[in-house]
């Protein structure tokens, strides 16, 4: 027979359905790994992670019988598993991954601290059939660089020797820091403005008028005031929905996990507030995948609530999978429906169509966790705290980098940079001094340090083409090169891009390429910035090349060496 002759036609057997067969013991294999989970669309991302957690991967087989039993097309639910970083997909004839993986983060700070250092003598001193070692974006950790998560267990200030100790301990079950327990938040006088709101003791009118005065504002980056965001979306018909963003993937961001491992309830009763007040009828809670241990905090927690009888507002706790796009606002609600975190065209804005097609109310973790005690000490008491009489409220600073004491640090908006170093951070590390700053993450920026008595709240920094965003702030000395770090941030947009726009996806790859190749023609990083700005659908693309525009205007000397 000609070994080049067309194999015989087979005729597909039409009882069957189309694509990919699975036998119906591994439906059943399939259906008890689910348990009571119901076989909704919205929930396919919560089934891959049962899959993920119990097996190290999914198999081709797991898609097509998860598919059969959540009616949907195979290649719908491929799509979703394929686009999340912390999903590993094993096509058919593949080799699962090692029984172990070591992500180690390589933002900013982390590289600063010595990340790639760590990659590469981890790999000489690993089984590779046995641990695998990822390179991974921002973890929350910035405080502890260089940092890493091996299963479910984070290692701050990492070595070699901490994360192969890591590696055999059990990496399904992530470490509880101590933090307030409802009983003692309650013991303290939590859930009484609650109380207040529930009763209409303090009506919904009088909650919003408090919020705007006190001028409270999303601390997620965007900055948009809370009390006009809660009158918007009141004033669109219900059914409503609220959505909590903690899917804090901004690099050098970590505040929101550092409030959720001390003072979960703070933000609980937050959301509570702010969904009764706007009138939600469900409240979900978004966190990001790479914070095992406040996913736990907040099961317990959330649980504890229900049985005291104190969610007016039902919550509904959903668990991202390793995609920084999802902290934009639509990327995530896309998540939540069960779909990749692409971000949606605006308008219509998530305040008139969101999740699931209703208004939906959008806060942050720590704006939320102001609420309650806005609403119980004044618009005045808040207002006041700031620096200066321009600046509302206080703020956490995520802090890291070249200073003595990184960490949160709470202090007043508008505070200068140089005090917040010098007062709040105990100063530069010794033998390091000021060169340069980032004052809002990968997406804000980086600047000289001659900008440093400069205030660090909202408005300041736009008119140097960046941002505070999320209060983000990554130090970087003498000893360090502004160079590198942009080139760290345009690799993370770069990985991080979704892809569905062609001035990001592309964009972000050619930046990577020119600054690789040390291209010096300041006229083609324009070019490309400009396209980037005006034609990405969301902020990742619009703002990802921030950092090179700085790198040309205030450090020349290291954009053409």
């Amino acid at each position: 027979m000609d070994q080049f002759a067309p194999a015989p036609f087979k005729r597909r057997d039409p009882s069957l359905p189309k694509g990919r067969q699975v036998s119906d013991a591994h439906v059943e294999r399939v259906a008890q790994v689910l348990g009571d989970l119901p076989r909704r669309r919205d929930l396919v991302i919560e089934a891959l992670h049962l899959f993920q957690d119990s097996q190290g991967h999914i198999s081709a087989a797991d898609i097509t019988a998860l598919a059969e039993l959540f009616r949907m097309a195979p290649v719908e639910v491929f799509e979703v598993a394929s686009f999340y970083h912390h999903f590993d997909v094993v096509k058919e004839n593949e080799t699962p991954p090692p029984p172990v993986t070591i992500r180690v983060s390589t933002c900013v700070s982390c590289e600063m601290a010595g990340a790639y250092e760590l990659i590469d003598a981890l790999r000489d001193a690993v089984d590779p059939a046995q641990v695998r070692v990822m390179e991974s974006p921002c973890i929350g950790q910035c405080d502890g660089a260089p940092a890493a998560l091996v299963g479910k267990q984070i290692v701050r200030h990492a070595t070699v020797e901490t994360l192969l100790q890591a590696s055999v301990t059990d990496l399904g079950r992530p470490q509880i820091p101590e933090y307030e327990t409802l009983a003692q938040y309650r013991a303290a006088g939590g859930y009484g403005i609650l109380a207040k709101i529930v009763s209409e003791e303090i009506s919904p009118e009088e909650a919003i008028a408090t919020m705007s005065a006190g001028g409270l504002r999303g601390l997620g980056g965007a900055g948009f005031p809370a009390g006009k965001k809660w009158g918007f979306v009141r004033g669109y018909a219900g059914p409503r929905l609220m959505t909590v963003n903690g899917d804090e993937g901004e690099p050098g961001t970590f505040k929101d996990r550092w409030w959720l491992e001390k003072h979960p309830h703070r933000m609980l009763e937050g959301a509570q507030i702010a969904a009764h007040v706007v009138g939600c009828e469900r409240i979900y809670i978004y966190m990001r995948d790479e914070y095992p241990q406040i996913l736990e905090i907040l099961r317990r927690e959330i649980d504890a609530l229900e049985q005291a009888g104190l969610c007016p507002v039902p919550f509904e706790l959903r668990r991202g999978a390793g995609a920084y796009i999802c902290g934009e606002e639509s990327a995530m609600i896309e998540s939540i429906e069960g779909k990749r975190g692409l971000p949606r065209h605006r308008p219509p804005y998530i305040a008139e169509v969101g999740l699931f097609g209703r208004p939906t109310l959008n806060h942050n973790v720590e704006t939320l966790l102001w609420v309650p005690q806005i609403l119980e000490h004044g618009a005045e008491w808040f207002a006041a705290q700031g620096w200066t009489n321009a600046n509302k409220g206080m703020r956490s600073f995520s802090v890291s980098g070249r200073v003595k004491k990184p960490g949160v640090k709470m202090a007043p908006a508008g505070i200068p940079l140089i005090r917040l170093i010098e007062d709040y951070c105990g100063g530069m590390e010794d033998g390091h001094e000021l060169y340069a700053f980032l004052p809002g993450g990968a997406s804000g920026g980086i600047l000289p340090a001659h900008m440093a008595d400069r205030a660090m709240d909202f408005g300041t920094w736009e008119q140097e083409g960046g941002f505070i965003g999320s209060h983000a702030v990554v130090i970087l000395s003498q000893q360090d090169s502004v160079r590198q770090a942009v080139l760290n941030t345009m690799r993370f947009f770069k990985h991080e891009s979704c892809g569905q726009c062609t001035p990001c996806r592309s964009g972000t790859d050619k930046m990577v390429r020119m600054l690789e190749a040390r291209e010096k023609n300041p006229e083609l990083f324009n070019d490309l910035l400009t396209v980037m700005r005006d034609s990405s659908i969301c902020g990742l693309g619009q703002a990802a090349g921030n950092c090179v525009a700085h790198l040309m205007k205030h450090f020349p000397e290291e954009f053409s060496s």
